[in-house]
């Protein structure tokens, strides 16, 4: 859910979009929501919420100690609201509040998120009772880079998972929250969430897709995909994380979904960006498909003018 505009002037900016695990109970979902808006030094932006994920996902922007503090406020809201023994839905899941990220917008260095990840993390871990992974920049130990490794056993399977010394958390010791699970916390780059919907209820489609696409198994560079079931639509989806669209943009990941659906005989019948977007990963998607030539966005883009 956008909010209204409004003039941001701060020094130093930083992001986060935590995720949390619940996208169905509009209360729950307020009530986490309003630790944001009620923090001084921090600034909401936007709330999107999935009811077939179960997610939401909440965005907001600060200097440092005011998202520190809204990020702790809200670990502690989420613990209290959401029970995971409770939770369905098709985004894989590991704590209420599943995952935290600190980007550096402006001002703002590597460095200085990855330090704000571990105050944060530890006081979560204190002050909430949410055991803390510390993963991408931040992480401890190579294993830690990745937040679908750190994830895999999700909920049900993380109390045993953690018993591995490889897995003991960075704060909160060799246990999980019997409610609110764990929650990865770290600095990394600009990130969009993207889907794609395909016209089909073949899950299986969507899956394989997913594989071809995602680095992980040889596909495009600084993309995650999985196939997802959006039950309430009975449609397959692709979901995708794009961890740097300078180096893949949209349009490609687009194609290759496009071109590999097409060998089953299933259209793309819509896309989603969940949360928010850089411009400029929307400006070249414009190029591309619009063919435009020697596009300046600086120049030709009137609200470039006005901002």
């Amino acid at each position: 859910m956008p909010q209204g505009k409004k003039e941001i002037e701060m020094a130093q900016i930083i992001e986060s979009i935590p995720n949390i695990s619940e996208g169905r109970n509009q209360e729950v979902i307020e009530a986490c929501v309003d630790q944001i808006r009620t923090t001084a030094g921090c600034t909401l932006l936007n709330y999107s919420s999935d009811p077939n994920h179960n997610r939401t996902v909440i965005t907001y922007i600060g200097d440092a100690k005011g998202v520190e503090e809204a990020s702790v406020k809200l670990a502690k809201k989420a613990v209290e609201l959401i029970d995971l023994n409770k939770h369905t839905g098709e985004h894989p899941r590991m704590g209420c509040v599943d995952v935290m990220p600190f980007v550096p917008i402006k001002d703002a260095t590597n460095e200085e998120c990855i330090e704000l990840s571990k105050v944060v993390g530890k006081r979560i871990a204190e002050e909430a009772d949410l055991p803390v992974f510390l993963y991408e920049k931040s992480a401890t130990a190579p294993n830690r880079t990745n937040l679908a490794k750190i994830r895999k056993g999700q909920f049900e399977g993380m109390a045993e998972k953690v018993q591995d010394p490889d897995w003991t958390h960075d704060f909160g010791g060799q246990r999980i929250h019997p409610t609110g699970g764990v929650v990865a916390v770290g600095c990394r780059p600009p990130l969009i969430a993207y889907n794609i919907n395909l016209g089909t209820d073949n899950l299986e489609i969507a899956s394989k897709i997913g594989k071809i696409i995602r680095e992980s198994s040889g596909g495009l560079k600084c993309v995650k995909a999985m196939g997802v079931m959006l039950e309430d639509r009975n449609i397959a989806q692709v979901s995708i994380n794009m961890t740097d669209f300078t180096v893949t943009p949209l349009h490609r990941v687009t194609e290759l979904v496009r071109n590999e659906a097409a060998r089953y005989g299933v259209p793309v019948i819509g896309t989603e960006v969940i949360g928010l977007c850089p411009m400029q990963a929307l400006f070249d998607a414009a190029e591309y498909y619009l063919q435009i030539e020697d596009f300046k966005p600086d120049v030709q883009v009137i609200e470039n003018h006005l901002l």
